[in-house]
């Protein structure tokens, strides 16, 4: 019955989009430390996309370098000689340094060797952007637009906002664009909606535990655009009598008003396996009647148009040149929106770790089960920055780790002992292995929930 239940496609594009993208930012940035390695004539004895204990998928030599694919999908590496990494090659260290060995090497070398990766998916981060912009342009939705209100559902109404409510600003900051609202709402400690309803203006204060509700459930259906209910097209309507066309507006439904999207929901939950009557406005001025069939789930089998459209979105190209600019400034404003959820992570009551973290499974679920090279390489664009960021934590077994040091040796002219390296990169393994499991365990918490 399990099985039954899974969405294998969506699962299955979920896993795709997964494994492209994690390739394409493991691969480069591996590549971030090889290059510099090259250039200052370290050896690398290896490079590997995923992890390889026991054994590899594939592997092949060429010069001194050992290229391979490995069957773990959680990272890759480069083995540098002469470096306390994670394949703890101790045997090596213990040998007189060789000069083309990592620790030969001058500090500032090894340094630019370190930060190598991170800068690359770093960089890699505004490039995508850019190229987004300037390919797809960016598109959003005017608050002044959402002229009918938002649609509410049980969580946002528990919290006192009502369907028909115009959001007009959070913490007192105008909300010029409905794309901000989720932002806004999750990356703040408290929340303070100020709301036009029926013509009167008032302010919502979002009550206790509700950021934690919302990050379980990704803000999917807590508030949206409320809009009349428009024809796209009918791929498995089902007709008794007539036919829908795209631009129809459903009226009515069996007789009763739907005047947006949420009234035609509530109208027909409960009419399933049966024969409706839809009333619809045609042209913008004639009105005619389907009958069509619903199915179990009390479906009529209709696609509607994106709120984008029915409101009227605005649209912003971009030329090539303008999007290079108009990237950076987007990536650094994700970078600061990231950087301030993990701050509230460690300020904040209302922002719980065990709400925010996730495994490759979390990460999956992100590319939303359709394949998609729009939201594919904002995705991608997204986990780069992230990638960057986490490495760059000064942890040891992390690049920032290493870089820490070595700038304390370039500080205090003092090198770090091999042992003290040694044991550091085991606690810094440990702990990150830890912190995997524990993301992992989370995961499958959740699915059972």
């Amino acid at each position: 019955m399990i099985l039954l239940a899974i969405n294998w496609s969506a699962l299955f594009a979920n896993i795709g989009q997964f494994i492209l993208a994690f390739s394409i930012l493991v691969v480069l940035h591996e590549m971030g430390h090889f290059f510099p390695a090259k250039w200052f004539g370290c050896r690398v004895d290896k490079f590997y996309l995923f992890f390889n204990p026991w054994f590899s998928l594939w592997k092949t030599k060429k010069g001194e370098t050992e290229y391979g694919l490995g069957w773990i999908p959680l990272g890759g590496y480069v083995k540098i000689a002469g470096m306390m990494d994670e394949s703890m090659d101790k045997e090596q260290m213990q040998l007189p340094a060789q000069p083309y060995e990592f620790r030969a090497k001058p500090a500032w070398q090894r340094l630019i060797i370190m930060l190598g990766g991170v800068t690359v998916n770093f960089i890699l981060a505004l490039l995508i952007f850019a190229m987004i912009l300037f390919v797809w342009g960016e598109e959003r939705l005017p608050t002044a637009n959402v002229k009918y209100g938002v649609s509410a559902d049980s969580l946002a109404t528990a919290s006192g906002i009502k369907t028909g409510d115009r959001i007009t600003a959070v913490n007192g900051k105008p909300l010029t664009y409905f794309d901000d609202l989720a932002k806004g709402i999750v990356l703040n400690e408290r929340v303070t909606l100020s709301v036009n309803r029926n013509g009167i203006d008032t302010a919502i204060l979002l009550p206790k535990g509700l950021l934690s509700s919302l990050t379980k459930t990704q803000l999917r259906g807590f508030v949206s655009p409320r809009t009349p209910v428009v024809i796209k097209a009918d791929p498995e309507a089902k007709y008794v009598s007539g036919k829908l066309l795209p631009g129809d507006q459903v009226i009515a439904l069996n007789g009763t008003p739907v005047s947006y999207y949420d009234d035609f929901l509530a109208t027909k939950k409960n009419l399933k396996n049966a024969n409706v009557t839809l009333t619809v406005l045609r042209n913008g001025s004639d009105t005619a009647q389907v009958v069509a069939t619903t199915n179990a789930a009390a479906q009529v089998g209709i696609e509607t148009r994106d709120p984008y459209e029915v409101l009227g979105s605005e649209k912003k190209e971009y030329s090539f040149f303008s999007s290079i600019p108009a990237g950076i400034n987007y990536g650094i404003d994700r970078l600061s929106d990231y950087m301030t959820g993990i701050r509230l992570l460690f300020t904040s009551k209302e922002h719980k770790v065990s709400d925010n973290l996730g495994s490759v499974i979390s990460i999956g679920k992100t590319f939303g089960g359709v394949w998609d090279w729009h939201r594919f390489w904002t995705m991608t664009a997204m986990f780069s920055i992230i990638l960057a960021f986490m490495n760059i934590l000064p942890i040891p077994a992390l690049d920032g780790g290493h870089a820490l040091f070595t700038i304390y040796e370039m500080i205090t002219g003092r090198k770090p002992s091999d042992k003290f390296m040694e044991y550091a990169q085991m606690a810094g393994m440990a702990l990150l292995l830890g912190l995997m499991l524990y993301a992992f365990g989370l995961d499958i918490w959740r699915i059972f929930r």
